[in-house]
């Protein structure tokens, strides 16, 4: 699996002249929309086997700059029936920049309601690195 690389834009930043705490959020929806092409392909039916995010964490070690290039590995942590739970490392040049996890339970879009974890899904959340 090669991990998620990512662009930091100039409306990432705040005053202080870093990524903004708020953003991690996106990078780590891009980095799971980047594992998931990895894992389930782009012709996934997403509103039949989709997921809704839960819960976030993000714990921030050391500040990104403008001109850094996050890399983003993410991890399966947690593996239930209705529910995963998908850990994030960010780093810059090799040093820990910040650490998260998502929450995310199996849903069916069109009928609205949660659902067991594909088999399918299962098999690939499987193959990421697991961590504790």
């Amino acid at each position: 699996m090669t991990p998620a690389r990512i662009q930091v834009r100039l409306t990432d930043i705040d005053i202080l002249g870093h990524v903004n705490n708020a953003i991690y959020l996106s990078y780590f929806e891009m980095t799971r929309i980047h594992y998931f092409n990895q894992l389930v392909g782009p012709d996934w039916d997403w509103m039949e086997n989709g997921v809704v995010l839960v819960h976030n964490e993000v714990n921030y070690h050391l500040p990104i700059f403008l001109y850094d290039t996050p890399v983003i590995h993410m991890y399966c942590t947690q593996i239930g029936n209705k529910s995963f739970t998908l850990s994030y490392e960010v780093f810059v040049q090799d040093q820990l920049k910040t650490t998260g996890k998502s929450t995310l339970v199996g849903f069916n879009s069109n009928k609205q309601q949660s659902i067991e974890i594909p088999e399918a899904m299962r098999t690939a959340l499987l193959k990421l690195p697991q961590k504790q």
